[in-house]
């Protein structure tokens, strides 16, 4: 059951840094500058969030 219950965080931790992806994708660049985040730290910034 352990083994079921690490692949299942796992896939709920990849699709939290997918969401939160495409939701900071989706920002315009002055929106993200507002924000202090450039363009390519979105991803960074994704996978810091999902492990929180």
């Amino acid at each position: 059951m352990n083994t079921f219950n690490q692949i299942s965080s796992q896939i709920r931790r990849w699709a939290r840094v997918r969401n939160t992806i495409r939701e900071l994708s989706q920002l315009s660049d002055r929106d993200l500058s507002d924000l202090g985040i450039s363009r390519g730290d979105i991803r960074f910034i994704a996978r810091k969030h999902a492990t929180r």
